[in-house]
């Protein structure tokens, strides 16, 4: 019975860039033995947001070797933009994270709570999952060390995705408290009267861009 429990698998899953006003949010999940999750520990694995970023790419790697399998999916700013129209942008994040973990096939799953209400949330991605074992919690990422390992891998994807769009545009880091993202939407759109697929239109700084245009 003990080597039962000890051979579970858990999987932790969290996002990265779901405030940002361009580029991918994403989700990503890992999925590791009961009996090796100490293991994430002495890694070094912490919440992604206490990490620097040269640290966490280090982590990425030996957490992609240590674990028993990983999944990374990617929200694209048009799906997004779709979900915020309707008020849905729990439901879509949910829906995602329900596809993480169904691939996975865990026995239990931890999440980061993106609602208000984490047992409601919990239980709208076990329905869309068909796994009854979710454990969703505000700050999981910090309390719970399997799902600081898939903040580790979504973080680093993400920052991997702006990097790639930051060799052809200067864009600051995406998120609007940034003074160089916001310059750059308002730039672009002022010279090509469009804003690029990978802005986020329903943000809304991205509305205020537009509608200053617009007067």
């Amino acid at each position: 019975m003990c080597f039962k429990t000890e051979s579970m698998l858990i999987c932790g899953v969290d996002d990265a860039g779901r405030g940002s006003m361009l580029g991918p949010l994403v989700i990503a999940g890992i999925i590791i033995s009961k009996k090796d999750i100490p293991k994430l520990s002495k890694l070094g694995v912490k919440d992604s947001k206490q990490l620097t970023p040269k640290l966490r790419e280090e982590l990425y790697k030996k957490i992609i070797a240590l674990v028993d399998n990983y999944y990374v999916t990617k929200i694209s700013p048009k799906i997004i933009d779709a979900s915020v129209t309707k008020h849905n942008l729990n439901h879509l994040e949910a829906k995602y994270m329900a596809k993480v973990i169904s691939k996975l096939n865990p026995d239990t799953s931890y999440v980061d709570s993106c609602d208000v209400n984490p047992k409601r949330f919990g239980k709208e991605i076990a329905k869309l999952s068909k796994h009854k074992k979710i454990r969703s919690y505000h700050h999981a990422d910090s309390r719970f060390i399997v799902v600081s390992a898939a903040s580790i891998i979504a973080k680093v994807t993400r920052d991997r995705a702006i990097l790639k769009l930051r060799k052809n545009y200067d864009l600051g880091s995406g998120y609007p408290s940034d003074s160089k993202t916001i310059d750059f939407v308002a730039s672009y759109y002022k010279i090509n009267q469009v804003l690029p697929i990978f802005v986020r239109k329903s943000w809304k700084p991205t509305q205020q861009i537009l509608n200053k245009k617009s007067l």
